[in-house]
């Protein structure tokens, strides 16, 4: 018997609201509600969704300055 290698990763509060998001499709609703401007590169409901999540991130930093945005 093969033994079975684990490993753990630190979401941290921001992942687990990520998380919830995808899982009541946020962005998807706002999307549905909200008619797509066809020069944005962003969809409305990705952009509110980064909105919650550096909102709830207790940082002091603008989503413009996060590479990772």
């Amino acid at each position: 018997m093969k033994a079975e290698k684990y490993s753990s990763k630190d979401l941290d509060h921001l992942g687990i609201i990520a998380t919830m998001c995808d899982d009541i499709d946020l962005a998807g609703i706002i999307d549905r509600l909200i008619p797509p401007d066809l020069r944005a590169e962003l969809r409305t409901g990705e952009c509110v969704k980064l909105m919650v999540i550096n909102g709830l991130g207790f940082s002091l930093r603008p989503l413009y300055l996060e590479a990772q945005f």
